[in-house]
């Protein structure tokens, strides 16, 4: 009973910060990649300005992009058997010898103007040929030139496996660190693979469901200042926030419209039951969705933003439910495999759902197909939990435990890749992948 009450309650106080640098870190462990990762060698790139060096290893950051995918084995540097920069220098029967596959050379080049000039080249060296070449500008900055990385190996990525990568998206999560007999929590924003952390909120008591706007500028969140919980919005760049709900009663769980012009949220309200409502950010109407005497909450959109899933128990216990986004939609359950099925999220095709499934005894992320109600385990662990899809569909990132701490991991949609994404200090949970940056 207790675990299923868990997902009901709310409990926040937090303290607003400027965005600033977060001093806990996430690391990613490939606990499980494809059978046999391509192997490929990520020659460090030439250098053409000031100084012996680089200000950034650009060809490190793209072998590490790419060998935490699980896909690809990147062979390391001591191993190399040349280090070609420039296409004339390429001689693929080299690389032959020690079996690599794929071959990326490239050069960075200091304009005066501050910028840096990125050129890469990808070869198949079993066909001894150039696959793809890229120039591409950036700023001075550590952060740019990450960026420019994170940018050539979403490019290698897409071109050699078809899949869009989302090395150069982010990730949200709540980060608990304990100091004594005192707890801090901060709500942390850094790149996909844990580095660039930056805190957006902390307080002494927990926070919790943060969700990203469409265009990946703002998080939505609850707090509990004043001690009543309040939905945020806080714009990322800025760290400018706004109060949308502190409605009497619970204000929690909420996610933006594909739009991004409303929130769905749970709304106990006077009556102090939990229900599914819609709320206009431009002119705070509500639309109440669900009217029943169950805990209705877990709202998420459909792509379409026609409908939306939520989770209730009105069958007994937690299972997934589906309500058309407009006053009196109609109701219809999607889940029935399993007792508990609890904290859908949506696939960004709209068709697939992540959710949290008993099984056996075990809480795990599986994939449910919203039309036939076919259910896919996923994971491994005994407490898996806050399930989301990263933009391109094809990960989850998820929280779990491991060894009594808080962790994040993550599994491909195939089942085939895992990850383990612990924290360098404290606890971690409830992960949301950014959408793509628009540009």
């Amino acid at each position: 009973m207790q675990r299923r009450l868990a997902w009901a309650a709310f409990v926040c106080v937090v303290t607003v910060l400027g965005i600033m640098r977060a001093d806990a870190q996430i690391v990613i462990e490939v606990t499980r990649g494809v059978e046999r990762p391509v192997p490929m060698a990520i020659v460090p790139f030439g250098w053409e300005g000031p100084g012996p060096q680089a200000p950034f290893d650009v060809a490190a950051l793209v072998s590490s992009d790419l060998g935490n995918s699980g896909r690809f084995a990147p062979m390391a540097v001591e191993d190399m058997v040349a280090r070609p920069t420039q296409p004339a220098e390429v001689r693929f029967q080299d690389w032959l010898i020690v079996d690599v596959d794929y071959l990326v050379i490239g050069d960075m080049v200091a304009n005066a103007d501050g910028s840096h000039t990125i050129v890469f080249q990808l070869f198949n060296v079993l066909q001894g040929e150039q696959i793809v070449g890229f120039r591409l500008t950036t700023g001075s900055s550590e952060a740019d030139l990450r960026v420019a990385g994170h940018r050539v190996a979403d490019m290698i990525f897409e071109e050699l496996t078809g899949i869009q990568g989302v090395f150069g998206t982010q990730i949200a999560y709540v980060n608990e660190q304990r100091m004594g007999l005192e707890r801090r929590f901060q709500l942390i924003v850094s790149d996909s693979d844990g580095a660039n952390p930056q805190v957006v909120a902390q307080s002494s008591e927990p926070l919790m469901s943060p969700a990203w706007s469409p265009d990946g500028r703002k998080l939505a969140y609850v707090s509990f200042e004043g001690s009543r919980s309040s939905v945020y919005v806080q714009e990322l760049r800025t760290g400018i926030r706004e109060r949308v709900s502190s409605r009497e009663g619970i204000n929690g769980a909420p996610v933006f419209s594909p739009d991004g012009r409303m929130l769905a949220l749970t709304l106990s309200r006077d009556q102090g039951n939990l229900d599914v409502y819609m709320l206009n950010l431009a002119n705070q109407i509500l639309t109440r969705l669900t009217r029943h005497s169950a805990i209705d909450t877990e709202a998420v959109w459909a792509p379409d933003g026609e409908s939306i899933y939520f989770t209730s128990d009105r069958a007994g216990g937690p299972q997934v439910y589906r309500v058309e986004a407009r006053r009196g939609g109609r109701i219809e359950r999607i889940t029935y495999e399993g007792s508990y099925n609890a904290r859908p999220r949506i696939s960004p095709e709209g068709d697939r759902l992540a959710v949290v499934h008993e099984d056996r005894g075990n809480y795990r992320i599986a994939l449910v197909d919203p039309d036939t109600g076919l259910t896919q385990v996923l994971s491994n662990g005994s407490l898996d939990e806050s399930p989301s899809f990263a933009p391109n569909g094809a990960l989850i990132i998820y929280a779990t435990q491991e060894g009594g701490r808080g962790v994040l991991a993550s599994v491909s949609t195939d089942g085939r890749i895992r990850q383990q994404i612990a924290s360098v200090a404290g606890q971690v949970r409830e992960p949301v992948w950014s959408p793509f940056p628009r540009i």
